[in-house]
């Protein structure tokens, strides 16, 4: 029986209103979040990145521990932190300024690998709609690869959750405020700004980001009714301008997008001249990965139609959160080899505890020591993060027509 409108009121009044509920706890947590990163990041609540020892150094610089160590001793290029027992470390900054210097010296081998005249600036987005399907692990170590290995990256998110800028220090909610997310660069009316004003530097040296937060969502609601007043630039193409007026300073551009295909997807898509298909290889996943495919298809061409650059160097399947003693998971990974060939990564990014547990703290694997966790199980996590974005680099090289 229905209650009297009378008292229905009375108790309304009585009870904070769900919108309040919500809010509250937004705020809440929201806070502790912030103290948590005062916790993690003292004493400027700060991420910094963590300097490498000689041996990672020089392996990440492509020559021997020894020849470095003589470099240091001939007083070439910046000089080491000693360490206890007279370990060097170097920061990400002094390993590019070592790099720079062995290449004006070179005759040869090139150490500095920034794309040269000719070469486009390589625009990858890395997709899929099925949430956990490890997008924002896979753009996040990619782009810090990249940039450990000497090239200048321009890391975007265009999620509206935002993980990728949170995992580069920037707290969505409370760092970035409104108008300077990429949708800042590509909205419809007079508050639209210019790309480099939104982008931000982050503590990874060569690396700068476009963060993201729920203001992206404005483009999804803007772009219909930009569409029905026949905006004088499609919507399509309105990512593709804001890289492009700062593609010069960038060698490599990495786009984390939203587990939708929504019109944000969309750009990114017909920015981009590469993409990378996120798969993770159990059958729901899978499915719903078929989905995404017919549907990208269909928009796409529709888009294309209107007129949309859709040149791609490579289209790559990369298999993530992959087990390989698990049965059915391996038999998922050939199924899709078999059907995809030489689409598919060779290389799987592994499952790894080591790959959470830096989570826990917003980092990436490649920011966290070896010394944080057992070494086998940092050493195989590394290993399969490398080979998975060695093989994209070399993918890199080849569309650049470079020996890999």
């Amino acid at each position: 029986m229905l209650k009297p409108r009378s008292q229905a009121v009375a108790q309304a009044t009585l009870k904070p209103l769900m919108t309040d509920i919500i809010a509250g706890d937004g705020a809440a947590l929201s806070q502790e979040l912030l103290a948590m990163r005062k916790a993690l990041f003292p004493p400027v609540s700060q991420k910094t990145l963590r300097f490498f020892s000689s041996v990672e150094s020089a392996k990440l610089i492509g020559i021997a521990d020894a020849y470095l160590r003589q470099l240091s001793l001939n007083g070439k290029g910046p000089q080491p932190d000693i360490g206890s027992g007279g370990r060097r470390w170097y920061s990400l900054d002094q390993i590019n300024q070592i790099r720079a210097v062995l290449d004006e010296n070179s005759k040869g081998k090139k150490y500095v690998p920034r794309r040269r005249s000719g070469e486009h600036c390589q625009v990858m987005a890395v997709v899929n709609f099925k949430g956990g399907s490890g997008k924002t692990t896979t753009a996040a170590h990619l782009a810090q690869y990249l940039a450990l290995q000497g090239y200048r990256v321009l890391a975007v998110d265009l999620d509206p959750q935002a993980s990728l800028t949170a995992l580069h220090g920037y707290q969505p909610e409370y760092d970035i405020a409104a108008n300077e997310t990429m949708y800042a660069a590509i909205r419809y009316d007079e508050r639209r700004r210019p790309m480099s004003e939104i982008i931000k530097p982050t503590y990874f040296s060569g690396l700068d980001i476009v963060p993201g937060n729920l203001e992206l969502m404005e483009y999804e609601h803007d772009t219909p009714r930009a569409l029905a007043e026949h905006s004088s630039e499609p919507f399509f193409g309105r990512v593709a301008s804001a890289l492009g007026s700062v593609e010069d300073n960038y060698d490599v551009m990495v786009l984390d997008c939203p587990p939708q295909l929504g019109f944000l997807t969309l750009g990114a898509l017909c920015a981009s001249t590469g993409l990378l298909i996120t798969a993770h290889p159990q059958m729901l996943d899978v499915m719903s990965m078929c989905q995404f495919l017919l549907m990208t298809s269909d928009l796409l061409g529709v888009v294309q139609d209107a007129g949309g650059d859709l040149d791609y160097d490579f289209i790559r399947y990369v298999v993530t959160r992959f087990e390989p003693s698990d049965a059915p998971q391996a038999q998922m990974v050939g199924f899709m080899r078999s059907l995809f060939r030489e689409r598919v990564l060779t290389n799987t990014m592994l499952k790894s505890t080591a790959v959470s547990d830096a989570g826990l703290s917003k980092q990436t694997l490649y920011e966290v020591g070896r010394e944080n966790f057992s070494k086998a199980t940092y050493d195989r996590a590394i290993e399969s993060l490398d080979a998975v974005n060695g093989e994209i680099d070399s993918l890199i090289r080849k569309a650049w027509g470079r020996a890999t």
